[in-house]
């Protein structure tokens, strides 16, 4: 029973060594926030506006590869397609990938970043992670509004000691984070500024805001001037500029094609009319999933969350224990295996020989040693032809088996394929013929 026990401890520290190793943590950078992608149902997802273009019979593509993998899709058409990035990523876009992506643009495709420079959802936590990407996606750059424009405020006098101008305090930093969260979320309305085929019955768009937004603009310089097609407001929100033989389209409401602002009809006439006059004749929408942290190669995210994971891995460690304890010996007999025998070496060794030795080989030693008994019994010479002379003679010997051995002589000899059985037998039966 001792012994048991002592199994069954060391069973379960091993089990804990296991789920330590191999359990994944949630960690500090862990969110629950629904990411932009083509199959999230969340409120964030954009799995409303992928199901809904295949249903109206749009070629769509699930990206879950990087920008590179694009030239190397043969079966897409090389222009009249559409690109949709949702902004900020969560894998960094690689400077690669960049080149590659605005020679698919130049050579008559679209792309279309969807950037929350006017509303806030819940997965923009930190907008200023998206400036880069922005930037090198369209070649224009976001400003946070009054961070450049409005001029510096004077400086005060300082009235305490700076030791005691510290950070906030642990539940006045809470306080702060409660409230930049909206319920219920604001809205935003995306106004058309002028006539355009984008814009073609669209009245006004609505974007959503989880948090308390904050507006950003777009740098505008003399390289790179891109043509307000709407605005939030007073502040510009809806951007297009032209791209080699392509077009970029920045919409500053990343919630304009989420799965909760699709059902607004300007919202749908807008994806309409985006996708209506970006399309070629084989053109297709693509979804930039691999930025959002869904690739094709291994999502450990939604590993984790199958329970089927966990419902398997209880089952192994029930079994296991089992095992362990009731279908294992803990002290394993001595047993001594036995010698082999005599026969059994004899059939081993020749086992071996007969996967080593080529037929028509031994089918010449055993001729050799065939006729050198004849020559011993019979007082021949060394010459085998007159040992084959003397055999042909002899009256207690057939004529077909002396014919028969002689053919066989002749076919080892020239390395061809012999009966090794019927040979050894007709040797035996020629001898016993001699003799008698």
């Amino acid at each position: 029973m001792r012994e048991r026990l002592i199994t069954l401890g060391c069973a379960l520290g091993a089990l804990a060594l296991f789920v330590t190793l191999f359990w994944r943590g949630g960690g500090a950078g862990d969110t629950s926030a629904a990411l932009p992608t083509s199959i999230e149902r969340a409120e964030n997802g954009l799995y409303g506006a992928f199901t809904w273009l295949q249903r109206e019979r749009v070629p769509v593509v699930s990206l879950r590869e990087r920008y590179t993998a694009i030239r190397g899709m043969t079966w897409l058409a090389p222009s009249g397609n559409l690109l949709i990035v949702s902004l900020p990523v969560t894998t960094p876009v690689r400077n690669t990938e960049i080149v590659d992506l605005d020679r698919w643009i130049r050579r008559g495709n679209s792309l279309l970043v969807l950037s929350p420079l006017r509303d806030r959802p819940r997965y923009a936590m930190l907008p200023g992670a998206m400036e880069g990407n922005l930037s090198r996606l369209t070649g224009l750059a976001p400003v946070l509004e009054g961070s450049k424009s409005a001029p510096a405020a004077p400086a005060k006098p300082v009235t305490k000691p700076p030791e005691k101008a510290a950070a906030p305090a642990p539940a006045k930093r809470a306080i702060v984070q409660l409230s930049d969260e909206l319920d219920p979320p604001r809205e935003h309305f995306l106004v058309p500024t002028q006539p355009s085929r984008y814009f073609d019955g669209v009245k006004h768009a609505v974007g959503f805001s989880d948090n308390t937004p904050r507006p950003a603009k777009l740098a505008i310089g003399p390289e790179s001037l891109p043509l307000t097609l709407a605005r939030e407001g007073g502040a510009d929100a809806f951007w297009m500029r032209a791209d080699g033989d392509g077009t970029i389209l920045v919409s500053g409401f990343a919630t304009v094609f989420s799965n909760r602002a699709l059902a607004r009809e300007g919202n749908a006439k807008l994806l309409s009319n985006i996708v209506a006059n970006s399309l070629g004749p084989r053109g297709a929408v693509i979804f930039d999933d691999e930025h959002q942290g869904l690739t094709a190669a291994y999502d450990p995210a939604k590993f984790y969350r199958d329970p089927r994971l966990f419902r398997t891995l209880a089952v192994i460690a029930i079994v296991w224990l089992i095992w362990v304890l009731g279908g294992t010996t803990l002290k394993a007999p001595l047993r001594r295996a036995p010698l082999a025998r005599e026969d059994e070496l004899v059939r081993i060794t020749g086992s071996f020989l007969a996967r080593v030795l080529r037929p028509a080989t031994a089918a010449q030693r055993m001729f050799t040693l065939f006729l050198a008994r004849l020559r011993t019994g019979s007082g021949r010479t060394d010459d085998p032809a007159a040992v084959w002379d003397w055999l042909d003679s002899h009256p207690a010997l057939a004529r077909e088996d002396v014919r028969q051995l002689r053919d066989w002589y002749q076919a080892a000899y020239q390395a061809r394929r012999v009966p090794l059985i019927r040979l050894h037998n007709l040797m035996l039966e020629t001898e016993r013929r001699l003799a008698a």
